[in-house]
């Protein structure tokens, strides 16, 4: 068990930033957020969602890894995503414009930094609207400019109703988060 007792809830627009030291159990939680582990025990609901599918369904989210094919296009990439998760060619060119890759559209992704990587991985989140989004360390090789562009984004998607569930050791700036501190949980080895 990683951890127990952990408890929170969220209102429309309400943000939670979880922080903690390293194996303080951030990522699992989030994990468990996304369906990928299983919930030892308890339960996970997302009130005014649509009950005919899973929190995971109604969820963006974004780990560790960019999970990006280097043969692909940038252009190719977040294609592949629309077509993958609803998306639209004006969510597509409104994702690029926000994260600025307009310019980076038809470079293969083996030839980004790892910041463009990242932004690119971040525009999933703009190509096909989901109401929870959940981010395990969202500002990684993110410069300023990028990471201001990234918590704009996320008081855009709050503003309209959206939750976010951010693991992070770095401050975001979001305008009112509330924060879980998991290395205050009691853990059981």
């Amino acid at each position: 068990m990683v951890f127990r007792d952990v408890s929170f809830s969220l209102e429309a627009g309400g943000a939670l930033v979880v922080t903690g030291h390293n194996g303080a159990g951030k990522s699992s939680l989030l994990r468990q957020l996304a369906g990928l582990v299983d919930v030892a025990g308890g339960a996970l609901f997302l009130a005014g969602g649509q009950p005919e599918t899973t929190i995971a369904e109604q969820a963006h989210y974004i780990g560790h890894l960019d999970a990006l094919k280097a043969a692909m296009t940038v252009r190719e990439t977040a294609g592949f995503w629309a077509g993958f998760l609803g998306g639209t060619p004006a969510t597509i060119d409104r994702s690029f414009e926000i994260f600025d890759l307009a310019g980076l559209r038809d470079l293969p992704v083996a030839y980004l930094s790892a910041g463009q990587r990242r932004r690119l991985t971040l525009s999933r989140l703009l190509i096909a609207p989901r109401a929870l989004w959940l981010l395990d360390e969202p500002s990684v090789a993110l410069d300023a400019a990028s990471l201001a562009r990234l918590v704009s984004a996320m008081e855009a998607h709050r503003a309209g109703g959206g939750l976010i569930v951010a693991a992070t050791h770095q401050p975001l700036g979001l305008v009112q988060a509330r924060v879980l501190d998991l290395s205050s949980v009691r853990a059981s080895a």
